[in-house]
């Protein structure tokens, strides 16, 4: 029997698919540093958990399609501190930020047509455009100059009659960039110019370090009914089993029409919509204290990063990832014998493998990801068995 030609083109999970690696090495004894996943270890606010104690109804009933009134109307609230002021049918609840992307692209794009997306890019990206047979048409940008956009003839030249959006994480994932104003505008003009969408996935918003201004797409009203924003309890709470997005769109048209698709998978789990809009009750000095963590812990990883002789890297300016040039010929194959072959002291390290990042062929293939989410300690230990290992797989 024959599979569809759209699960097969799907390409495995960078970032998940050496799992059975890193439990094999688990099993054997060794300790695993995880830098390859963006699972904080920030602790999820409590009001979470208790909202979901306190859940006191005799049944656990449907919420309905577009997610509970209370949550939407804490997302709208939440989104009003960024002087973005949306309606009650402007947003809806979506099963983490993955199935708001999903939709976004369902529902812009025909099989057949087109998506423009920066590379390199969070990878479900092109797996759920590859899934409903819609082409990524990448954006090459280089860690040289810190993932910088090309200017806007060189974007200009990748859009086609067959392009329906741009696609766009801000702060990036898997790069660690912010991108200014001016760049922001400038794709806000190529929308406009060219009848495109705005995808902007904004799960990271919180994240950016060294006081640079963030600018949402959701800021411009020029093409507010262009912009569809994807966004996530994952990160910003900590809280990435929750499985709690959004899609949110001043497009009335679109807004309807994804309704739909909300309505084919009936809702969101009821207990975890109760904990998430606690959650975006959380004060703003639960940011405040999460930044500035981040903000060290990137400046220990890149700062130990920069001292390993062969590896090269830009510091990033959000999330809590760096893209790192390794002195390896392939990184997946490197990550691999971390894992099956080499220790210190019982000791090793995960990180994912950047080609999968690329669309473009060859790209990254002597890169890696490596997420900032474990303690300073942890960071600095994880750098040196790095070190250690780079040196002892080059010298075999």
């Amino acid at each position: 029997m024959n599979l569809s030609s759209r699960i097969l083109s799907m390409q495995s999970s960078p970032i998940r698919r050496l799992v059975p690696y890193a439990q094999k090495a688990k099993k054997n004894g060794k300790k695993v540093y995880h830098l390859n996943i963006g699972q904080p270890d920030i602790k999820t606010p409590k009001s979470f958990l208790q909202s979901i104690r306190d859940f006191d109804q005799e049944v656990l009933e449907y919420s309905t399609s577009q997610g509970s009134e209370e949550l939407r109307n804490a997302m709208i609230n939440y989104y009003k501190n960024y002087n973005i002021d949306f309606e009650l049918d402007d947003i809806f609840v979506t099963n983490g930020g993955s199935e708001a992307l999903l939709f976004a692209l369902i529902a812009v794009c025909d099989p057949g047509e087109e998506v423009l997306i920066p590379e390199p890019f969070y990878t479900n990206y092109s797996g759920f455009s590859d899934a409903i047979n819609v082409t990524v048409k990448p954006i090459t940008t280089s860690g040289d100059n810190g993932f910088r956009l090309p200017s806007k003839e060189d974007i200009e030249k990748t859009i086609s009659t067959k392009t329906k959006a741009i696609l766009i994480s801000n702060p990036g994932n898997p790069t660690g960039a912010v991108y200014t104003k001016d760049e922001v505008m400038m794709l806000a003009s190529l929308a406009k110019e060219y009848n495109l969408f705005i995808i902007a996935d904004e799960v990271y918003r919180e994240f950016v370090y060294d006081g640079l201004e963030y600018i949402s797409f959701g800021n411009i009203k020029e093409i507010e009914d262009r912009v569809i924003i994807v966004d996530s309890v994952s990160k910003r709470y900590s809280a990435c089993g929750a499985r709690i997005g959004s899609i949110a769109s001043k497009n009335k048209d679109l807004m309807r029409n994804i309704l739909k698709l909300c309505q084919g998978r009936l809702c969101v789990p009821t207990l975890e919509q109760i904990g998430a809009t606690k959650l975006y009750e959380t004060d703003k000095s639960y940011f405040e204290e999460v930044n500035l963590e981040y903000k060290n812990r990137r400046d220990t990883l890149y700062s130990k990063l920069i001292k390993i002789e062969g590896v090269s890297c830009q510091k990033p300016t959000g999330a809590f990832y760096i893209i790192a040039k390794l002195p390896v010929d392939d990184a997946e194959v490197f990550v691999k014998w971390m894992l099956e072959e080499f220790d210190l002291d019982g000791e090793t390290v995960m990180m994912a493998p950047a080609e999968g990042f690329y669309k473009t062929k060859g790209l990254g293939r002597d890169e890696a990801r490596l997420a900032y989410i474990l303690n300073e300690k942890d960071l600095i230990r994880s750098v040196e068995i790095l070190e250690a290992g780079l040196k002892a797989y080059n010298n075999r």
